[in-house]
């Protein structure tokens, strides 16, 4: 009989970040212990977009975590005369159901001795937020002659809105910038879709952030943690699950024993460099959104966190790695 290996790995957290992590510390035989530690309330609803759905089904397995409602169209009306209807194929999930569907690899028993550490938390350290987007999420009963297979994104004068059905007759509504009622009242199009208004039942931010400490001598953090999305732009859980499978990778070449440095920063680099790309797509939306003060601080907001990704980038070297996989190798020609 022999003795279980030990893990050289600790995981704490829970989502899609760590649970991609561990998928990968799993496929490479990584021994690894894990710590869930309590969750966060959960986000109402999730988009699982076509890019999303093809990682999870890489991660864990075709089919394993799927959407209860179907997608077909987004329909957007932004600060235009007309809607403009784009295909649209996704998923919606609430947060909850997406959290209970992700599969975690088995652990290891506990290790001893030093320990490389994936962090869903942050230690002590800055959250840089780029922009003030406060956002609330109501559900609604959608009208009659509402359609249930597309969402739905407008720009109105002090923010913007974003229904997302769950099923044939009730969705849930996004209202950033203001209170549902107050952007309701100016809206053309989600106005119409919505039979009844419910009380909001979350509260959150959505302008992008990042922490200013993504990594450490020995950890690194994972997860939305370490860097979030604008709803408008960005697919937080396929972010979520590229930068999962980029710590496990990064975990297991330090568990065989890489050196951990240039790894970490290799790991710093390419968050800040989603983040930018990030920024340059969500720019144009809030040029164009509106002319009031509340569109203005938002694309100066945006504005100077792309201006800060790359400040930040000009200071790395270039990539010395390249994913292939669920491992990363040292790259053998420039980037």
């Amino acid at each position: 009989m022999t003795d279980a290996p030990r893990s050289s790995v600790h995981v704490a957290g829970r989502g899609v970040g760590v649970a991609a992590a561990q998928a990968v510390l799993a496929e490479n035989t990584v021994g690894f212990s894990a710590e869930q530690g309590s969750e966060r309330g959960a986000a109402p609803v999730v988009m699982l977009g076509e890019q999303a759905l093809h990682l999870l089904d890489g991660l864990f397995g075709k089919g394993r975590v799927t959407g209860s409602h179907r997608i077909t169209r987004r329909i957007v009306l932004w600060n235009e005369a007309e809607a403009v209807s784009i295909p649209h194929q996704a998923s919606a999930i609430s947060g909850k159901d997406l959290l209970c569907a992700l599969p975690l690899a088995p652990s290891s028993p506990k290790p001893e001795g030093p320990r490389f550490k994936l962090l869903a938390r942050a230690p002590e350290s800055a959250m840089l937020l780029f922009g003030r987007r406060e956002a609330a999420a109501a559900p609604v009963t959608l009208a009659a002659a509402a359609d249930a297979s597309a969402v739905l994104v407008e720009a109105v004068a002090a923010g913007w809105l974003f229904l997302i059905p769950l099923s044939p007759h009730n969705a849930w509504l996004l209202a950033v910038g203001d209170a549902p009622d107050a952007l309701l009242a100016g809206s053309r199009l989600i106005a119409p879709a919505i039979r009844a208004l419910g009380a909001v039942e979350a509260r959150f931010e959505t302008a992008p952030r990042v922490l200013e400490h993504l990594i450490g001598d020995d950890w690194l953090v994972l997860g939305s943690e370490a860097l979030a999305f604008d709803p408008l732009c960005g697919d937080g859980t396929a972010t979520a699950a590229r930068g999962g499978i980029l710590a496990g990778a990064v975990a297991t070449a330090i568990a065989e024993g890489e050196a951990p440095g240039p790894l970490l920063r290799h790991y710093r680099a390419m968050l800040i460099a989603a983040l930018r790309r990030h920024f340059a797509a969500c720019l144009p939306f809030y040029q164009r959104g509106g002319s009031g003060n509340w569109w203005r601080e938002q694309a100066e907001a945006t504005t100077a966190g792309h201006a800060w990704c790359t400040q930040m980038l000009a200071t790395e070297p270039e990539p010395a790695f390249v994913l292939m996989g669920s491992r990363l190798t040292t790259r053998t020609v420039p980037a």
